[in-house]
């Protein structure tokens, strides 16, 4: 596997990979196997990953981010290689490297990494000031500035209602569009200054422009449906036997990822009662691997972003 990882790294920013030990020992069951890091970040699982594989073990990693592809040339290692690209296209970029149907296993740590919300530049966070963009690639799609700019009211409070669970969507989308017609958003501390002052109730301990930067954050990627279609992927990806593990951030990503694990646990539940059945008839594709884990209260206090993590496991059947 050639590595398509560009000469220069990227800047450096602190980052810590949630739930390393954890995943990796989940996920590593044949260190001769051949792994896929769907979302790469800066490198934390992969290198860890790299670590327990023997020499005939391989890892190809992905990630959408052009900084985090960059960070990847750092790493000198021929069982290794990494490609630009969005997750839910897993099983497309490991079918160009010849292993579709062929991974032991797929990892997939979903939503935004500590560098991207660290850097100002990107506008992921209110706590920094800097130009409202929040794409995971910055040369593809719409910028947040430009949903905001072109977006009615009510597609806006949607969007507040559905990605944020805000209760004060529509309240705190007709504060955006009145102050828009002043002038547009261009920054994230302008933004989150507005909603700020037109939130009515700010929970304990929580910025009030906390659920709307995550709203338009998964707006402006499409995150949700990329986490959808990157669970399929991976099931056509894996090699009967491989395990699927996946890190997620917050209540809508993992109920996905337990409802997807739960359906293919199941199977087909659509058959009538007391008929005799094969399991492939069934078609139970997936086997849990034990219960959904969080982290410990040690690894919260180093990393406070760890606190929401949930990381499912589940074994591919055939």
């Amino acid at each position: 596997m050639p590595s398509s990882a560009p000469e220069q790294p990227a800047r450096g920013f602190r980052h810590a990979s949630v739930l390393l030990d954890g995943a990796v020992e989940a996920l590593v069951h044949d260190p001769a196997g051949t792994y896929l890091d769907g979302t790469f970040g800066r490198g934390g699982h992969s290198r860890a990953i790299l670590a327990r594989l023997a020499p005939e073990g391989q890892l190809l990693a992905i990630d959408r981010d052009p900084q985090a592809v960059a960070e990847a040339a750092v790493i000198d290692d021929p069982r290794f290689a990494i490609e630009q690209g969005e997750f839910a296209r897993l099983d497309e970029i490991a079918t160009r490297h010849g292993l579709h149907g062929r991974l032991a296993g797929v990892l997939l740590d979903v939503g935004v990494s500590s560098p991207q919300l660290d850097d100002p530049e990107r506008g992921f966070s209110f706590l920094r000031d800097g130009p409202l963009d929040m794409r995971m690639d910055p040369s593809r799609g719409e910028s947040a500035a430009g949903f905001l700019a072109r977006a009615g009211e009510g597609e806006i409070a949607a969007v507040f209602k559905a990605y944020g669970e805000e209760r004060f969507a529509r309240r705190l989308a007709r504060a955006i569009v009145a102050r828009r017609l002043e002038r547009p958003f261009e920054r994230t501390a302008d933004l989150a200054e507005v909603v700020k002052a037109a939130h009515p109730a700010w929970e304990k301990g929580k910025h009030p422009a906390t659920r709307v930067f995550q709203a338009l954050r998964i707006q402006v990627n499409g995150e949700l449906e990329q986490l959808d279609a990157a669970l399929e992927a991976a099931l056509e990806a894996l090699a009967p036997g491989g395990h699927l593990v996946v890190i997620s951030f917050h209540s809508l990503e993992d109920r996905r990822v337990k409802r997807f694990i739960r359906d293919h646990v199941r199977g087909d539940t659509d058959l009538p009662r007391g008929i005799p059945v094969r399991d492939d008839q069934l078609k139970r594709r997936l086997a849990s691997l034990g219960k959904a884990r969080r982290p410990s209260a040690e690894e919260v206090q180093e990393n406070p972003r760890a606190r929401s993590a949930v990381m499912r496991m589940a074994r591919k059947r055939y």
